[in-house]
């Protein structure tokens, strides 16, 4: 009879301690998905000034500028779906990427500070975001092992724990770059 109920103590404690390790790492991986919307934000508050500076200087760019704002404008609405927001996020990234390789066609922009500063400011903010991607996809991955290795995937299944995907890198960005048709555009 005690060793009967001190097995069912044993599997109560090591059931806690599984349903506790399964809400702390689910937790984990939303704070990590939650950094990574806080250095999106800070990208997209950089945006204004960035489309501001290259305006004075960029006049027939309006097309990419006209549409780098309404990315901007549909990311910080508040509406999206966290996998609207990564999409939406690469979008953004290669329209601006595609214009900062437009402005080596203004000697004067690269000279200007304002735009040095802001250039300077946004590589660190994509470095901050890509650190920030990293972080989350580690968190994610050992959450994911956790509900699918036993024991952890009999708790996880009974409880209702799913799996959560990775942030991927889209297709268009794994292709090789040529430097030369980035400048010949």
């Amino acid at each position: 009879m005690i060793v009967i109920l001190g097995l069912i103590i044993f599997l109560l404690i090591v059931g806690i301690a599984i349903y506790n390790s399964l809400i702390a790492k689910r937790n984990q991986a939303s704070n990590a998905f939650s950094a990574i919307d806080v250095m999106l934000k800070k990208r997209f508050d950089l945006i204004p000034n960035l489309v501001e500076v290259i305006k004075q200087y960029a006049n027939y760019e309006q097309g990419t500028l006209t549409k780098i704002a309404e990315l901007r404008a549909k990311a910080t609405s508040g509406t999206l779906k966290d996998s609207e927001k990564a999409s939406l996020d690469t979008e953004l990234s290669t329209a601006v990427k595609g214009l900062m390789v437009t402005v080596e066609n203004y000697p004067d922009l690269k000279a200007n500070t304002n735009f040095l500063n802001l250039q300077t400011t946004w590589t660190e903010s994509e470095e901050q975001i890509a650190a920030a991607r990293r972080t989350y996809n580690a968190i994610v991955t050992d959450y994911n092992n956790t509900i699918m290795m036993f024991p952890g995937n009999i708790f996880a299944g009974i409880l209702g724990f799913t799996k959560t995907d990775v942030l991927a890198t889209p297709e268009e960005e794994r292709k090789n770059i040529s430097a030369k048709e980035l400048f010949n555009n």
